[in-house]
């Protein structure tokens, strides 16, 4: 029996990928109405006891495909990209008649690399899941397949999912396989391999097993090496990763109940790992100067409000990191500023309920708490 529950249950929220072989029935090539069903209603249980739930899902071009008539097996890019067009709607329709007897809305959340990549537009999807999750809504995602190309694609949905997670600070991380974990060695080879139940940290050693030993294991190339690459940016983003069986009607419940999966534990807390990134590896693009009172509001945990900025300097976007400086002149925290550098100038020193009066519109504060890594202190939450 697998130890992989708490981090299921103890998650506020989870992120879960779904491949094309659970979603599309592989005799008819329509959508698998059981599977979806079951999985629907185990989704639908985390969601009543308060988690948000995402579903990162595949099966657009797979569902295009059969809608289409393209039976060759290896398509041009062009078709595949015809055929996601034609498959979305199917594969968003399936998802919505599996949640609706249990009176859940999904709502279709469609992505690039660039959208998980470049802060700006990272920031703008991360405000469009977090309201759709504020709304008792369940987002399914997938690659905008339909316009993304080979150079700038993410290549499979366990990346994708990852990068997910990490934009909306997910907790869990669950990625549904064919195969329930990973194992020191080819279990269809080696009769004395073992699965994994705990990853502690992706070593060079773990990373082997994938490569070599999990390669033909119902994984294929790519397979649970792509499921360790995702692991490795959740587990940065202070997010476990469960992989699993995905074939069981209830895949959910069954991690629950101690079926064989794998946890790749994260590294990190998700506020710890966020803050991290924000202190440590984004370069400013300008500066806030602050007065005192807003200063002591940072260091009590508040956001940064336009009312306390004193000045703006610098070229920046919404998005960018920026320092914020005390009256003192010293950096205080780094944060990802809401108002591009003009705006902000605008509406420096102006009260919240003046603020779309000045530049015609509001996006709250100029740097959310939740945006703000202070300086020289450790982040533990």
């Amino acid at each position: 029996m697998s130890d992989t529950s708490p981090a299921l249950s103890r998650a506020r929220r989870v992120v879960i990928k779904v491949g094309s072989a659970l979603v599309v029935d592989a005799e008819t090539g329509a959508p698998d109405r059981d599977w979806l069903n079951a999985f629907a209603a185990d989704a639908a249980r985390l969601r009543a006891r308060g988690q948000q739930v995402l579903v990162v899902s595949s099966g657009a071009v797979a569902l295009g495909r059969r809608r289409l008539g393209l039976k060759r097996k290896a398509l041009t890019l062009p078709e595949k990209q015809a055929a996601a067009a034609a498959g979305q709607s199917l594969l968003m329709r399936a998802w919505e008649e599996a949640f609706e007897p249990h009176g859940q809305t999904v709502a279709q959340v469609l992505l690039t690399r660039d959208d998980t990549e470049v802060r700006r537009r990272w920031l703008n999807a991360r405000a469009t899941v977090e309201t759709l999750l504020g709304l008792n809504v369940v987002p399914v995602v997938n690659e905008n397949d339909t316009v993304v190309t080979e150079e700038i694609r993410y290549g499979d949905n366990d990346r994708l999912a990852a990068r997910v997670a990490q934009m909306i600070g997910a907790d869990a991380l669950v990625l549904l396989s064919d195969i329930d974990g990973l194992y020191t060695a080819d279990p269809r080879k080696d009769p004395s391999a073992r699965r994994l139940d705990t990853v502690l940290e992706i070593t060079p050693e773990i990373l082997e097993m994938a490569g070599g030993a999990n390669a033909t294991s119902g994984v294929g190339t790519g397979g649970m090496a792509t499921k360790l690459a995702a692991a490795r940016i959740a587990r940065a983003a202070g997010c476990a990763t469960i992989i699993t069986l995905g074939q069981r009607p209830r895949p959910l419940q069954a991690i629950e109940d101690g079926e064989p999966a794998t946890t790749i534990e994260a590294g990190l807390s998700v506020t710890a790992a966020y803050k991290s990134w924000i202190a440590g590896s984004l370069a400013p693009a300008g500066s806030l100067s602050i007065d005192a009172g807003a200063a002591t509001a940072l260091r009590g945990g508040k956001s940064l409000l336009a009312a306390g900025v004193k000045s703006v300097a610098g070229r920046f976007g919404k998005g960018d990191a920026v320092l914020v400086l005390g009256p003192d002149g010293g950096e205080i925290a780094r944060g990802l500023v809401r108002y591009d550098a003009a705006d902000a100038a605008r509406i420096a020193g102006l009260r919240s309920d003046a603020i779309e009066a000045a530049i015609g519109y509001t996006a709250g504060p100029l740097i959310h708490a939740d945006d703000l890594a202070l300086a020289g202190l450790p982040e533990t939450g």
